[in-house]
């Protein structure tokens, strides 16, 4: 009895040996905003990584949208169930700066991992963003954009212009809308981002202020300037383009998109990274343009500025999970992975030797235009009006920018008076920001 005892022992021993894995996974969560095609790319990412080594695992979770996954991720801290990895947009930056105690900065993850991490490989005008002053980076880029203008060539036909025409400027494009508009086009003009195309890139790429202290990189004690000439006469005239049926106003987010790749609008200011919903559902010729500027706004084009989100790597996890966390961010940042992303979804690649990589391969020639955001972004060395943005409780101001914008776009309100008081309102959350960071 007791030898079959002991026989029957062994084999539960052996059985559970063999089942058993020699070692234990390292699992980290990376919390993220992406759906649709974006989603799905990024999903392959993911697969891409944990087939790649045997070691971890990256466990992606859509957490809604970007202020809805912002949001989640800081509930999550509070309660002690955060991510490893979030992924949060650039108006972000600022409140994860100021959330002390909840961010491990990602020069400190490489650093402690002892992987190779060199920061300077990373695109001056993207790592600016998510750096501090003395290069340290706190967040690795991951989706970075900036705005361009796509066009719908054969509605330009349909109006009796060139397909190809300049549309450098926004005095060409205005007689464009003309011609559209004669023509019986219901859309000749749309937008996603309003806030982020029409006022933050507006102002970098015209070199005027959008906020005093280097738009905030400065210092707290900033306040907001996007109520000055060049942007009130701006917005001033999408109002009276939205009053006469040449600027269609379709919502916040990028409720235009569907609009314009089913075809209905002409002309549509948006994220290069639209590109990759444009090619797969459009089926008209379309192009992609720069954005337009004001020609006699002295100083315009400068460059414009990134949107799109990065990487903030999460306090209160162990020393095996950020080494997880240090091989992931590595293998995002390689040539072959940047490259891959930057030709499907129109982000810029990250690192030079991904864009470098990425003409060498021909497909720039292959694919006109999708160089335009990065030449957009480095063709001119950022000055302290066109660097970016570093702005407290900025998802918020953001709203109230929207409230005042589509008072203009209803005609409720003139461009003065609505910029006045989106300054007005947004400095005092400013001012409430800089209470709280004292």
């Amino acid at each position: 009895m007791h030898l079959k005892r002991l026989l029957g022992s062994a084999t539960i021993v052996a059985a559970t040996l063999a089942t058993t894995p020699a070692f234990a996974v390292t699992e980290i969560n990376w919390w993220h905003a992406f759906t649709g095609r974006l989603g799905e790319l990024l999903t392959e990412q993911v697969e891409t990584f944990n087939k790649s080594q045997s070691d971890y695992k990256v466990i992606a979770s859509h957490k809604g949208n970007y202020s809805e996954t912002l949001n989640a991720g800081i509930a999550a801290f509070r309660a002690g169930e955060q991510p490893h990895i979030l992924q949060v947009f650039e108006v972000g930056t600022a409140t994860m700066m100021g959330a002390k105690g909840a961010v491990k900065p990602v020069y400190e993850v490489m650093a402690e991992s002892g992987l190779s991490f060199d920061p300077n490989v990373y695109l001056a005008a993207v790592k600016g963003y998510y750096t501090t002053t003395d290069g340290k980076m706190l967040s690795l880029p991951y989706n970075s954009s900036t705005p361009v203008l796509y066009v719908n060539e054969d509605a330009l036909a349909d109006a009796g212009l060139d397909p190809k025409m300049d549309l450098s400027t926004w005095e060409n494009v205005s007689s464009a809308l003309d011609a559209l508009k004669a023509k019986g086009h219901n859309c000749p003009l749309t937008t996603a981002w309003q806030s982020w195309v029409h006022l933050e890139n507006f102002s970098a790429y015209h070199n005027v202020s959008f906020a005093s202290k280097e738009n905030g990189f400065g210092g707290l004690d900033t306040t907001l300037a996007f109520n000055g000439p060049a942007q009130v006469k701006h917005i001033q005239t999408m109002g009276d383009w939205a009053k006469d049926g040449k600027f269609i106003y379709a919502g916040r987010r990028n409720e235009g998109g569907a609009r314009f790749r089913a075809g209905e609008c002409a002309f549509f200011t948006e994220s290069s990274a639209g590109y990759a919903g444009v090619k797969k559902e459009a089926k008209f010729d379309f192009s992609i343009r720069p954005l337009p500027y004001w020609a006699d706004v002295a100083g315009a084009p400068q460059n414009t500025i990134i949107g799109g989100a990065s990487l903030w790597v999460m306090q209160g996890h162990s020393a095996e999970e950020y080494k997880a966390v240090a091989a992931f961010l590595n293998f995002l940042s390689t040539s072959e992975i940047q490259a891959k992303w930057h030709q499907d979804t129109g982000y810029l690649p990250i690192t030079m030797t991904a864009y470098e990589q990425t003409k060498a391969e021909g497909f720039y020639e292959k694919n006109p235009g999708t160089d335009i955001a990065i030449i957009q972004m480095t063709g001119k060395a950022p000055t302290g009006n066109s660097k970016g943005l570093r702005l407290g409780s900025f998802d918020q101001i953001r709203g109230i920018i929207d409230e005042e914008l589509e008072a203009v776009w209803s005609g409720e309100k003139n461009a003065q008076a609505a910029m006045d008081s989106a300054v007005e309102r947004g400095n005092q959350l400013l001012r409430r920001f800089e209470r709280t960071m004292q």
